[in-house]
């Protein structure tokens, strides 16, 4: 075994440039695939944050009876006396903010422009001073400034600012319901804009302090969710069920909802989109392991007489087997260590520096919560996996060869050009 491991690396130096070659075809795939990967991951794992951050919180403790409406947002079917739940919360250790979330016109005018602006919306009523325990919409503001209690003002997504051709102190109406039905027009001016990493709320975002729609729309107190924040991520269904056990003995009339619970559409078009980009990744591996088979093939087809030559001088088809495969193995080593390298490398550069792709697709909806700058993940499973897939392709590729020319006859070897 030593004679045929140094045998082996002799033979690597000897054809030095059909080992740089065929490294350099798994190496290349490798790193696309690692890239790639690392891309996607990240991808994935900003949008759940920026959809926790900004759109759902970790959940939402609302009235059973409002889950089913939820898409046409009541106002009667509240959380009648958040106080107490919110003392509850508080006692558990959650983070918790009320909202109510109601929907309206929104109409802006554009002085000193005759036309004004109006879009139907969705509309956030929330607490200046506790909303900022659960999201980041306050980290946000890059016009202007961020909400204060009671006053006749609203923060609005860049988006939708653009859209309205808003700016900050424009005037700003709000035509709605109250909970009674009765129509409701609000006079309020814009204070800020915001431009978070979420698309989706930029696009659609309008806040307004929660006490000044409290007043308007005859609320009474009462609110239709309470956000809430858990410290972790992939636990948050399993800590959204301790919650609810803990409600329903004094507020059974309560129901907790998990982010992904929330997020339904997304979660479902997310695992749609991860399956496509698996077939990708898959895509990108086939491509990569034809140019490895090429090169392999081609590399162990020339040497044809040399195996001819083993034989004749006595050599067991055995060693010559394992020989074979040892310098595949060889290989498959040194171009699986300069592609992990290599893609390790340009993982790191989009973690840590990223792609600016707002010129790239503007305000297009691409299904992810992302914006701005793409960023990638450390995945360490594809990394390995990518390792050991590359050592193993080079082997592979390599059997079928190896196991055809032993199947020759010496002289048909010898004679092979």
């Amino acid at each position: 075994m030593k004679f045929l491991l140094g045998l082996a690396w002799k033979n690597l130096s000897r054809y030095r440039r059909r080992t740089i070659i065929t490294a350099l075809a798994i190496a290349v795939g490798l790193a696309v695939y690692i890239f790639m990967d690392s891309l996607l991951v990240g991808m994935e794992r900003e949008s759940e944050r920026n959809l926790i951050w900004y759109e759902t919180g970790s959940a939402k403790v609302m009235n059973s009876d409002y889950w089913p409406d939820r898409d046409t947002l009541p106002l009667d079917e509240v959380i009648e006396n958040p106080a107490p739940v919110l003392a509850r919360l508080t006692s558990m250790g959650v983070e918790a903010t009320p909202r109510t979330v109601f929907k309206g016109e929104v109409i802006v005018f554009r002085d000193p422009y005759p036309e004004d602006g109006s879009l139907p919306a969705r509309l956030y009523a929330v607490d200046p001073a506790t909303d900022g325990s659960v999201f980041r919409i306050s980290e946000s503001v890059s016009q202007g400034r961020y909400l204060k209690p009671g006053e006749n003002g609203v923060l609005l997504g860049s988006g939708i600012a653009d859209t309205l051709g808003a700016q900050v102190g424009y005037p700003l109406v709000i035509e709605t319901r109250s909970r009674e039905g009765y129509k409701q027009t609000m006079d309020m001016e814009v204070v800020g804009i915001m431009d978070s990493p979420n698309p989706v709320v930029n696009r659609t975002g309008v806040f307004l302090p929660l006490d000044t729609a409290n007043l308007y729309l005859q609320m009474k107190g009462a609110v239709t969710e309470i956000d809430l924040h858990f410290p972790e991520v992939v636990g948050a269904p399993a800590r959204a069920a301790e919650v609810q056990a803990a409600l329903a003995p004094q507020f059974p009339d309560l129901m907790v909802a998990d982010w992904k619970a929330l997020a339904a559409d997304y979660v479902a078009l997310a695992e749609t989109k991860s399956s496509a980009s698996g077939i990708i990744l898959f895509l990108v591996f086939v491509i990569a392991a034809v140019g490895v088979s090429n090169t392999m093939l081609m590399a162990v087809y020339e040497r044809f007489r040399e195996l001819g030559m083993m034989r004749a001088m006595g050599m067991k088809d055995r060693s010559i087997r394992r020989l074979f495969l040892m310098e595949a193995a060889g290989i498959g080593l040194i171009g699986s260590l300069v592609g992990v390298a290599l893609g390790v490398a340009l993982a790191a550069y989009m973690v840590n520096v990223g792609i600016d792709i707002r010129s790239l697709i503007g305000n297009m909806d691409v299904g992810y919560r992302t914006a701005g700058i793409m960023r990638g993940a450390w995945h360490p499973e594809a990394i390995v996996r990518a390792f050991l897939v590359g050592i193993v392709l080079a082997v592979a590729v390599a059997f079928v060869p190896t196991r055809r020319a032993l199947g020759m006859s010496i002289p048909d070897a010898l004679r092979h050009q």
